[in-house]
């Protein structure tokens, strides 16, 4: 017999308790990838430090509560975990048959923001306020509804044995769904969000089978599309200045270049084994902007040095080759498609945001996965780890 979300419950019986099913052979918890959860709750954990050593004496932003961040960020991340757990719960197969719902919701959400209720946050009008100090940026949900929505799609026919790669037709149809989000996300302007959501589609792609054809013909589109809107003056000067102070770090040190060289200056002092945590002069001096989300991973080349830096980095690395396993191993397309999308997902963002603190990439106000401060970021991220997990948990086992 099998349960609705595809794995093995014939052993299981009413009597056994509730730790034997628990602890059975083929049970949830023993087919979760342990490596890649423990490397995740460890990211947020160490991202719950270094936002408080940023934030522990911003009185401007911590309402006099030095503990107020850290709270908030313990509390998203325990929200987050729990979106993992009803996630894996959920199955992404039953997600599947959701897509439209969820697309739909996500699309009007993002639209929203283009009305009177959303807000502009650090220079972005990419929310909307709820109250009570609480915010959603509805482009971080878009992420997930892409994945799912072009893996729905692209996956459809080939899992059906229908045939062996998408169609161009399918192709375009999930090009068409991508671009809807995408096209609105724009006029924000949320720049950064849309660079994560192309490089999705390129991964989701790629893992499809789809012809080469259509990649190519992306890139294409993409660099074609930055040039049509910089010439039609869609991006903010704030976007177009980021980029100037790129390609020129000396053009204006003093204003659009003052946060990059800021966060420069800071991981440089850190050394190998950096100030100590709460020691940091930079950190604590608040010269960093924006030290507790895009800047996040300045406190921790600052205080906790190159080594501390490099912890990060390994625990992100150890992340993204877990879920790369998930997509090998598992027998269905469209399991491959949605964990690429979260694999090209991750890793281009933790690149953006690291590498723009270092100086290698322009500033995009993108956060670092599971360590930034920011509740819509890790719901986000906790239910792709949902998803992940959910598709090693129901892949089918040996007898």
């Amino acid at each position: 017999m099998s349960g609705s979300n595809g794995f093995s419950v014939a052993r299981y019986s009413p009597d056994r308790g509730s730790w034997a099913r628990l602890t059975a052979r083929d049970s949830i918890l023993r087919r979760l990838d342990w490596p890649m959860l423990l490397s995740a709750i460890a990211l947020s954990v160490i991202g719950a430090l270094l936002v408080w050593s940023a934030t522990r004496n911003r009185t401007e932003l911590n309402q006099g509560d030095p503990y107020y961040f850290l709270f908030r960020h313990a509390l998203n991340t325990g929200i987050g975990l729990a979106l993992m757990a009803g996630t894996v719960w959920l199955g992404h197969r039953t997600l599947r048959g959701a897509v439209p719902v969820l697309y739909g919701i996500s699309v009007l959400l993002v639209l929203l923001v283009l009305t009177p209720l959303g807000a502009t946050i650090n220079g972005a009008h990419a929310w909307i306020v709820i109250g009570g100090g609480f915010s959603l940026q509805p482009s971080e949900f878009v992420k997930i509804t892409i994945i799912l929505g072009m893996a729905m799609l692209l996956a459809a026919q080939v899992d059906a044995g229908d045939q062996e790669i998408p169609d161009h037709r399918i192709v375009a149809k999930s090009l068409g769904l991508a671009a809807v989000p995408m096209g609105i996300v724009m006029l924000m302007p949320d720049l950064g969000s849309v660079m994560v959501m192309v490089v999705i589609v390129l991964g989701v792609l790629l893992a499809s089978g789809a012809s080469n054809r259509w990649v190519l013909g992306l890139i294409g589109a993409g660099v074609a599309g930055a040039v049509l809107v910089t010439m039609l003056g869609l991006l903010d000067e704030y976007q177009i200045n980021r980029f100037a102070a790129f390609a020129n770090p000396e053009l204006d040190p003093a204003g659009v270049g003052y946060n990059t060289n800021q966060a420069r200056i800071a991981i440089g002092s850190g050394g190998l084994l950096g100030t100590g945590l709460f020691k940091g002069s930079q950190t604590t001096g608040q010269f960093v902007p924006e030290q507790q989300t895009d800047f996040v991973f300045t406190v921790a080349g600052e205080e906790l040095g190159f080594l501390g830096a490099g912890f990060i980095l390994f625990l992100l690395g150890v992340v993204l080759w877990r879920a790369c396993r998930i997509a090998r191993e598992t027998t269905e397309l469209y399991g491959t498609i949605v964990a690429a999308g979260i694999i090209a997902w991750f890793a281009f963002q933790a690149f953006e945001n690291i590498g723009m603190t270092l100086g290698i990439m322009p500033v995009a106000g993108l956060p670092l996965p599971f360590v930034s401060y920011g509740g819509s970021s890790m719901f986000a991220v906790w239910v792709a780890v949902g998803l992940l997990q959910s598709i090693k948990v129901q892949r089918p086992m040996s007898a």
